[in-house]
């Protein structure tokens, strides 16, 4: 028991880096864009291209090596992917026209989107009953720690000083040694391995019957409601705090940065508070709260009491706890366990679609006909959208599925 809980806190530490490193690499070109973006004359239709072809590509490889995994392993999957995108964060650095740039990101994201799928797939499988959302709770709060944190200062103090090139090539640089360390000291989780030796290597038709469970559906909506929420404000949001309420940047960043922050330390805690409390109501909690942060970057009486303004960022930015059981732990729980990562995959999948690439296009539309207010009380209506799903989720302990025989899943009422 000793030694399993040893390697179950090893594997959080390392799987927390991995995905740390993911987000970073993904951001870095947001954080970049001011330096490229002159050399390449580049317009913000293209540098909002750039960011959205990144999010496709990650979606449909996601849920298509996210089921190869279930099909072949793991390891075999996630280990290749992470040297990949590690590369290609490398050769974003030695681009010298969009296209090129473009077609290096569009990679980029199809080597990163199994990662998500699979990473957290094996933090689920092979944390214990009680640990599970903790543990996936402390892996997807990296996101918040290094991508929206660590990474804009990294890439920006690199590239002020020695260039944005050098920029990529110092953020694909901690996914090699990531890629070794998961080689090393990660092992295939066993409840894969144990599945595979009782029934033999998931089928099509079983692949399928997931569509079968009412959750997966609920999951899907819900994905896209919560990604819907994070692009909206993440876009919309600094151009409003600059242009209408007329802050200088240093605010918006300021402001921002408190949000991130706040994102990462309720990313460590309510997912763990969600093995006590439940998945259900742990969500609830999530997309009350989260509908509050648009809200209060739309008020602007509150501009008036910047500390106060960032205090309540800091405590409604739910994003990485949401993430975490929208995306991971319900899916995952809701299904037979040899089709965890496909599950993850497909809420990624419409999560992406409509929330990465669908809703930013129609806040931008709607914030050129009524004001860039519109796209953040947008934002707040996706996280309502998000609580009525989560109202008809089903907890999944209670569904009693996840070892069903694949043809003989449970249907959806």
């Amino acid at each position: 028991m000793e030694n399993s809980r040893r390697y179950e806190n090893q594997l959080v530490l390392i799987l927390f880096f991995t995905w740390g490193t993911v987000f970073l690499d993904r951001m870095s070109q947001l954080y970049l864009a001011p330096y490229f973006a002159p050399e390449f004359h580049l317009s913000s239709q293209q540098i909002g291209f750039l960011a959205s072809v990144v999010s496709v590509t990650w979606a449909f490889s996601g849920l298509l090596f996210g089921a190869l995994s279930d099909r072949f392993g793991r390891r075999i999957v996630l280990i290749p992917g992470v040297l990949l995108f590690s590369a290609l964060s490398w050769l974003s650095g030695i681009a010298h026209s969009f296209e090129q740039l473009l077609l290096i990101r569009a990679l980029m994201g199809a080597a990163e989107g199994p990662c998500w799928a699979v990473i957290n797939a094996i933090t689920e499988e092979s944390s214990g009953p009680g640990r599970r959302g903790r543990n996936v709770g402390l892996v997807v709060s990296a996101g918040a720690l290094v991508g929206l944190c660590a990474a804009p200062i990294l890439t920006t103090q690199v590239a002020s000083r020695w260039g944005w090139r050098w920029g990529f090539f110092v953020t694909g640089l901690p996914g090699m040694l990531m890629a070794i360390l998961i080689w090393k000291f990660v092992r295939e989780p066993k409840r894969v391995e144990e599945e595979s030796a009782q029934r033999g290597r998931p089928t099509l038709r079983g692949y399928f019957s997931i569509l079968r469970f009412r959750n997966i559906w609920l999951c899907c909506v819900g994905a896209g409601g919560f990604i819907s929420w994070l692009f909206l404000q993440n876009v919309f949001a600094p151009l409003y705090i600059t242009e209408v309420m007329h802050q200088p940047g240093t605010t918006a960043g300021f402001l921002l940065g408190a949000a991130g922050l706040g994102s990462f330390f309720i990313g460590l805690v309510f997912p763990g508070l969600s093995d006590r409390w439940g998945r259900k109501p742990t969500l609830l909690v999530l997309a009350f709260i989260s509908t509050l942060l648009p809200i209060a970057l739309y008020l602007p009486s509150l501009y008036g009491h910047l500390w106060l303004l960032a205090a309540i960022l800091f405590l409604t930015q739910g994003g990485q706890g949401i993430a975490a059981l929208i995306m991971v732990l319900v899916p995952a729980e809701s299904v037979p366990p040899q089709f965890s990562a496909t599950a993850i995959g497909l809420a990624t999948l419409v999560g992406e679609i409509i929330g990465a690439t669908i809703a930013p296009a129609a806040g931008g539309a709607m914030a050129e006909q009524f004001g860039l207010g519109i796209p953040l009380l947008m934002g707040a209506a996706s996280t309502v959208v998000l609580f009525l799903v989560a109202l008809f989720i089903r907890e999944p302990g209670d569904l009693q599925t996840r070892g069903a025989p694949e043809p003989t899943a449970v249907p959806a009422d």
